[in-house]
């Protein structure tokens, strides 16, 4: 691409349907993860545009498309979702290639990274039920990643305030 900010430049907000998908996508994704996506556009805001041919065909953010179609972001966003316009000229295989590398380029998460973010968001006093829901993960999956014992966790799960002091939590890890 000459001009790599020629997508931004194109920055526009548009009706949601007024944008289809493409029929090359190979990226599936679960119920569940759809409603961490929501979860996350609800918390954070709209960060990141959806990416379309000037035909306004879907090359990236098909699953945030998705969402925001469904209530509550339908309402909240007015029907309408961010775009940014990238012109291959025609040429479907980079089409295909945005889809594939913007898909790609987002990784995995590790284990260890995200064991100690859970560590450290469990030390700042956050519930298991926040990280849960800001997170997308189950309490048993909190609790993996805890470093906790199960009767340690079992105990925070049934505290009133939710969890246990920071002074605990910095010791046990």
């Amino acid at each position: 691409m000459e001009d790599l900010f020629a997508p931004l430049a194109s920055l526009q907000w548009v009706e949601h349907d007024k944008l289809r998908a493409n029929d090359y996508n190979p990226n599936k994704v679960s119920e569940e993860n759809l409603r961490l996506l929501t979860q996350s556009i609800l918390t954070n805001g709209w960060t990141l545009p959806i990416v379309v041919r000037p035909d306004y065909t879907i090359i990236d953010g098909f699953h945030r498309w998705t969402v925001s179609g469904r209530e509550p972001l339908r309402t909240q966003l007015g029907g309408r979702v961010p775009v940014v316009i990238v012109d291959h000229h025609g040429d479907e295989s980079a089409d295909v290639y945005g889809t594939i590398t913007h898909n790609r380029a987002r990784g995995t998460h590790l284990l260890e990274p995200m064991k100690a973010i859970v560590q450290k968001l469990l030390g700042e006093g956050k519930t298991v039920k926040e990280i849960g829901v800001q997170l997308g993960m189950k309490p048993e999956e909190v609790f993996r990643l805890s470093g906790f014992t199960k009767d340690e966790f079992l105990a925070m799960m049934t505290k009133d305030v939710g969890g246990y002091s920071k002074a605990v939590i910095y010791t046990h890890v």
